[in-house]
């Protein structure tokens, strides 16, 4: 049977932990009773003498409890008293800050002090009653954020279908007139209805021919009791309060939008002229407004569960340790205390339960169109079952993999293929680019997948962080799937392609095989069947959209997250280059290779290459700085540009080597490094920081044994001075240059794979430190105040 605290510890809600019942402190305080029972004081509380502590004491102790009292100052004290007491005293005291502190107490260290029991009775009532108070706060404080916004989202609801009602009837009205027009009249009805939308429209850069002005929306919604006024009427209201402008505000997260808004904020700044003749409310408007209100409602109704949630447990554990506190006390004082735990605002508040309600049924009728089972797949997602399946094939390939690699390993051997110079070059031409680029990207996926196993153990929410659905996230023993079921692909290509070179095939008639294998996993890529991680493939790729477009995508945290990966795989990126190059030009038919490898267009796409994973995450550094507003962003990008500039040093230095250049390539690979693991460790990590209780380290940790931080930084750094072999030149073969260029950006991957850790670690502390359990939707329609 599996303890309640770890029960508690695998159900609570994390970034809200430290507002739960501190159960693991309230134990430690019963352990304490239950000493002081073991080993009573030496005196008691009336006496005045202190001889010290017997070794008869526990001898004392039992003969005390097992025979009668004698005297009236022998007499247990009054708990039931003591408890009203604690708790009267208790109401009046502030919220206090508890430490969390180990499930199991060191007894042999308890002993070693002297215990009164009527004492550490009291104290456990006081420490009751303050964890009792802080879920209270808690509790209130949440519930009336959540209340504040169920409200919020009622009137955004009540504005979006009146505006939907006004669209609908205008364009009822302009079907009217399109009906009883006549022919000749319809043409020159027609030129101007579309001149006029047109010029309607080009405000939002659009041309949708069914726009309203502000004026007729808000007269119609006037009519319905809303108390808005238009842009185009400025002055104050009958009331003598300031008029109000409604806004649609839609967030630039397209390229068009972003182009928009760039585009009418530069406008304003230079014309502003705040006489402007309001907004205008089209469909497309309306569609991405019910969008995200629709958003915000799920966001709700799923905090209301994490707040209901947060209250059964605190129940839970407040019986629990009530129990536990009665088991060794030998007393019934929890059937009083649970009376108040009962009376609590936590327990008898029942504003959550109605608003679930009211989220659910109004969820249901305006965008599920009366179907309840499709409105819960929106706000009750089922999570995806764990299928041991997954856990076989993950097996099945990994011992596939290995069985084939050791036979292709054994093949080589026996056909000498790396004998001589010229097949051995042939073949690692030929081959080499292509089975890296998989075999790098693997590694990339297996890391990926550590990264996974160890957030769920640590319990770090990443599809939260990321905003995945639950759903359809991708799972470790999935991340394992695709990366041994793609390792076994490429090693058995590997092991296909020796033999029929071995058997007498021209090199032309097998030397396809590689890409072949390259075009079947593109073509799996973009499949639109539902087959083989659909939703996760269509994820990557909209991710890999937009980091491409960038900046003209608004950046998530999964955007840069992934542009952070694409700066370690550089190599990856060059080799698909080489990969392209040497099927598109033929030079697997001719054998070639100087073609892809020589040329000033070599040279330029080599630097492309290089720059472009900076140049994408700079240009998203710059993107949120415009958003958010926020100099440090303006301070990441310098980074990025900082490693733009030694990449580029080092690929002049590996066609120049001179004294000059060498110079170069070490002061700007070292501003870069030191700039990057500046990043790394204090931002990035938040460690380092010489104010914290651990030293050099955060507050807060989510791994026990500090070791492995220091661990991490000592790895890190080891890690990212790796740029030294280009300085250092190695002289080896063609094929050990390749394994060592191989092995280094493997190197690579792993000090990515083990960064993400650390990374998502302090996003996940920084959320819990502000109990962000539930993200924030923005909210569609906004007034504004018209006078300026």
């Amino acid at each position: 049977m599996v303890k309640f605290s770890k029960e508690l510890e695998a159900q609570l809600i994390p970034e809200w932990k430290d507002a739960f019942v501190n159960y693991w402190l309230l134990k430690k305080h019963v352990k304490k009773v239950k000493l002081s029972r073991i080993y009573p004081l030496s005196r008691t509380a009336n006496s005045n003498h202190d001889y010290g502590v017997s070794i008869f004491d526990p001898v004392r102790s039992f003969l005390h409890r097992r025979l009668p009292f004698k005297s009236a100052n022998d007499h247990p004290p009054d708990d039931h008293n003591t408890v009203q007491q604690v708790k009267s005293t208790a109401d009046c005291e502030q919220e206090g800050e508890l430490g969390t502190d180990e499930e199991e107490d060191d007894e042999t260290e308890l002993v070693g002090h002297l215990y009164s029991e009527e004492e550490e009775v009291k104290e456990f009532f006081e420490k009751l009653d303050e964890e009792l108070d802080k879920v209270n706060q808690f509790y209130r404080n949440k519930e009336s954020e959540f209340l504040e916004r169920g409200d919020m989202l009622k009137k955004q609801l009540q504005i979006l279908l009146d505006l939907q009602q006004i669209v609908h009837c205008r364009r009822q009205q302009r079907s009217n007139s399109f009906n009883s027009t006549t022919s000749s009249g319809f043409l020159r009805s027609y030129s101007s209805g579309r001149n006029s939308d047109s010029e309607s429209a080009s405000e939002f850069g659009e041309r949708d021919g069914e726009t309203q002005t502000t004026d007729d929306v808000i007269s119609a919604l006037e009519k319905n009791g809303m108390n808005v006024v238009g842009a185009a009427t400025r002055g104050k209201t009958k009331d003598g309060k300031p008029k109000m402008s409604m806004r649609i505000n839609i967030p630039a997260t397209t390229p068009t939008r972003t182009i928009t808004a760039v585009t009418s904020m530069l406008w304003e700044d230079l014309v502003n002229n705040p006489k402007k003749q309001g907004e205008y409310i089209n469909r497309k408007k309306l569609q991405c407004a019910e969008k995200m209100i629709r958003g915000a409602f799920v966001e709700l109704y799923r905090g209301l569960g994490l707040l209901k949630t947060y209250s059964s447990l605190n129940m839970v554990a407040f019986v629990k340790i009530l129990k536990k506190f009665d088991k060794v006390s030998n007393q019934q004082s929890s059937a009083n205390y649970l009376k108040t735990v009962k009376r609590s605002h936590f327990i008898s508040s029942d504003k959550v339960v109605k608003l679930m309600d009211e989220v659910e049924s109004s969820f249901t009728k305006h965008f599920a169109k009366d179907d309840r089972k499709k409105a819960m797949k929106f706000l009750r997602p089922r999570q995806q079952k764990e299928s041991h399946m997954v856990t076989f094939f993950v097996g099945l390939f990994t011992g596939s993999f290995v069985t084939l690699f050791a036979v292709y390993a054994i093949l080589a051997h026996i056909s000498g293929l790396f004998s001589s110079p010229a097949s051995e070059t042939n073949y690692v031409e030929t081959v080499y680019p292509v089975f890296s680029m998989f075999a790098l990207l693997s590694l990339h996926l297996f890391m990926y997948g550590c990264n996974l196993f160890l957030w769920k153990a640590t319990r770090i929410n990443y599809n939260f962080i990321f905003e995945f659905q639950s759903s359809t996230a991708l799972k470790y023993r999935d991340a394992f799937l695709i990366c041994t079921c793609m390792m076994t692909a490429v090693v058995s290509a590997m092991v296909l392609h020796l033999i029929l070179v071995s058997k007498g095939f021209s090199p032309s008639q097998v030397d396809g095989i590689p890409g072949i294998l390259l075009l079947i996993f593109i073509g799996l890529l973009l499949c639109p069947l539902n087959i083989f991680y659909r939703s996760t493939r269509y994820c990557f790729l909209r991710v890999i959209r937009n980091i491409f477009c960038s900046p003209l995508y608004k950046v998530l945290m999964v955007d840069f997250f992934m542009a952070d990966q694409l700066t370690s795989q550089i190599p990856l990126l060059r080799h698909m280059e080489s990969t392209a190059c040497y099927f598109l030009v033929g030079s697997f038919k001719t054998h070639d290779y100087q073609t892809c490898k020589s040329g000033k267009l070599y040279r330029e796409l080599a630097y492309v290459i290089s720059f472009a994973p900076y140049y994408w995450r700079a240009m998203q550094c710059a993107r949120r700085w415009f958003d958010e507003c926020d100099v440090n962003h303006l301070a990441n990008l310098g980074k990025y540009v900082s490693a733009m500039v030694a990449a580029g040093a080092r690929l002049t230095y590996a066609r120049q080597e001179t004294q000059l250049w060498l110079i170069i390539v070490l002061v700007t690979s070292l501003i870069a490094t030191v700039y990057q693991l500046y990043w790394d460790f204090v931002k990035d990590w938040g460690l380092f920081d010489s104010k914290s209780k651990n030293l050099w380290l955060r507050d807060e940790l989510v791994l026990k044994k500090k070791g492995f931080y220091y661990m991490a930084i000592a790895l890190n750094f080891v890690l990212r001075v790796a740029w030294l072999e280009t300085v250092l030149q190695f002289k080896v073969g063609f094929l050990e240059s390749r394994l060592l260029e191989f092995s280094l950006a493997s190197l690579e991957v792993m000090r990515r794979g083990h960064w993400n850790y650390y990374r998502l670690e302090n996003e996940h502390l920084n959320n819990v430190g502000k109990f962000r359990a539930v993200k924030t939707v923005p909210l569609p329609f906004r007034e504004t105040d018209s006078d300026g």
